[in-house]
């Protein structure tokens, strides 16, 4: 994406929190939001990587493009051998220098990484943007619950500031002093090359007349939470970062209407606050799971005053056969989390779909009506090969037997006859007495349809109050104001 459709000097701030070689395996959790204690954990990415052929390649490609990163690549395979490490920092090479790249020359990047690979990234960030433009190593420092038994208390993560040049965006921020009030209220300067609080000829310290701004804020970050799992704030992923830490750095290195860019976007929250103070921005994440749910972020913390344009998802009926096409031969499961995504949905319960459960992909939680006290689920499954009538049979049974309000089934390819006279004989679903309308009991939509704006047929959850499939973010107070801002599509 970096390479394809962003200009050189073109970004202003970049913030990346790339996985780190933790050796696990993260797994987003959704927490429940009709009232149940179960969790779904769906497997976002894998935080481990391999010396393969691809590292191997990614490898041969920094070495190849000489200066400094080709010696400090070097000097890994020497020191560290060739193994998951070496893969890790050859992932992370080539987009460095398109990082650096696209960045300009009044542009800093924010890099947040944890003590695994720190001490290695930081030789590569050294060999992209040069020593001289090393500006700070933050110290994030939170406090958490911890399991260490046998060493300290991991309580930091830790951000490396460099800039591109010298002439980089730093509106300086400040802190309270830390001295007492009398201290803070006095007038201070140097005498005698110390600084000390300066006195008048009666001997009286003079009183400050301007407000105290403090002191220039220091690299340890001691003030700013980590996200709890009972926090508002979160909406379930688990890398997820407060918006108070991306506010401090947005607001620190760039202006209103400047560009800001995360290459490794999860689950939003660098350009959900890029958007709240005015920025243009770019978020960039490989999984449609984690696209989804930015734009269910973007929706419930702004509505329809965050305007956005998604590159790289399906467009048309050929481009969502490609994407199935590709899972097949690269057994993921990317086209099922783009389906579910269409209709606002969110993959299973993990163990769902093996056993009793014949195929239920995903779900949405949504309340009938605005007064409901009790929360209706709808099944989804989605089928990207071939369909037949025995597949709308086995959704009918897990409806029924889940008491779900309706059951759907998403395909690529058109169902048949027999499927639709399946379908018919359910009959339909009432939310309440006071709804008047009745909502097929099960529905047959085809990935054709819901590319042409085709919705399900569902009471109040067409609105978008009653959905609490996902998380919401909390809505936005202040009225985003975008004028004068160079259009996106300027830079792409």
């Amino acid at each position: 994406m970096l390479r394809r459709y962003i200009k050189s000097e073109s970004v202003d701030l970049i913030y990346l929190d790339p996985p780190f070689n933790s050796d696990r395996n993260y797994n987003v959790i959704f927490q429940e939001q009709n009232g149940s204690r179960a969790a779904s954990q769906i497997k976002a990415f894998e935080d481990t990587w391999h010396w393969d052929q691809a590292a191997a390649a990614a490898f041969r490609e920094v070495i190849e493009h000489g200066d400094c990163i080709s010696d400090a690549m070097q000097g890994f395979q020497k020191t560290v051998g060739h193994n998951d490490m070496l893969a890790y920092l050859s992932m992370m090479a080539p987009r460095l220098l398109e990082l650096h790249r696209v960045l300009g020359d009044a542009g800093s990047v924010f890099l947040h990484c944890d003590p695994t690979a720190s001490h290695y990234i930081k030789i590569l960030m050294d060999a992209v943007f040069t020593p001289g433009n090393f500006q700070n190593e933050i110290i994030w420092h939170y406090r958490r619950w911890s399991a260490a038994s046998t060493h300290f208390q991991e309580m930091h993560d830790v951000i490396f500031w460099y800039s591109k040049s010298s002439a980089h965006t730093f509106n300086k921020p400040y802190q309270p002093y830390s001295q007492p009030d009398v201290i803070e209220n006095t007038v201070r300067g140097m005498v005698g090359g110390k600084l000390v609080r300066l006195k008048d000829a009666e001997g009286n310290y003079i009183k400050r007349t301007k407000p105290n701004i403090g002191v220039l804020m220091h690299d340890v970050w001691n003030d700013i939470n980590f996200i709890g799992p009972t926090d508002k704030e979160r909406l379930g992923y688990p890398t997820q970062k407060p918006e108070a830490l991306l506010e401090r750095i947005i607001k620190a290195c760039s202006n209103e209407g400047d560009l800001v860019l995360d290459p490794f976007c999860g689950c939003g929250t660098a350009i959900a606050v890029a958007q709240r103070l005015n920025r243009r921005w770019i978020g960039i994440d490989v999984t449609y799971l984690a696209i989804t749910l930015m734009k269910h972020r973007l929706q419930t913390a702004f509505g329809d005053t965050a305007q956005y344009t998604v590159i790289g998802e399906p467009v048309s009926l050929p481009d969502a056969k490609a994407l199935a096409e590709q899972d097949r031969q690269q057994h993921t499961n990317h086209f099922q989390w783009w389906a579910l995504g269409l209709v606002g949905a969110r993959p299973a319960r993990g163990k769902q779909k093996e056993g009793r459960d014949k195929g239920i992909d995903g779900h949405l939680v949504f309340f009938p009506t605005p007064h409901s006290a009790k929360a209706e689920n709808i099944l989804i499954s989605v089928k990207s090969g071939h369909v037949t009538s025995s597949q709308v049979r086995d959704l009918v049974g897990v409806v029924k037997r889940e008491n779900a309000a309706i059951g759907v089934l998403i395909s690529l390819n058109p169902p048949t006859r027999d499927m639709k006279e399946e379908a018919a004989t359910v009959g339909f679903y009432k939310s309440s007495e006071l709804d008047h309308n009745v909502y097929p009991r099960i529905q047959l939509l085809t990935i054709e349809e819901l590319l042409n704006g085709k919705k399900l047929d569902c009471p109040y959850y067409v609105w978008g109050d009653g959905n609490v499939t996902f998380k919401s973010a909390s809505r936005n107070q202040k009225k985003t104001d975008m004028k004068g801002a160079q259009k996106l599509d300027d830079l792409l």
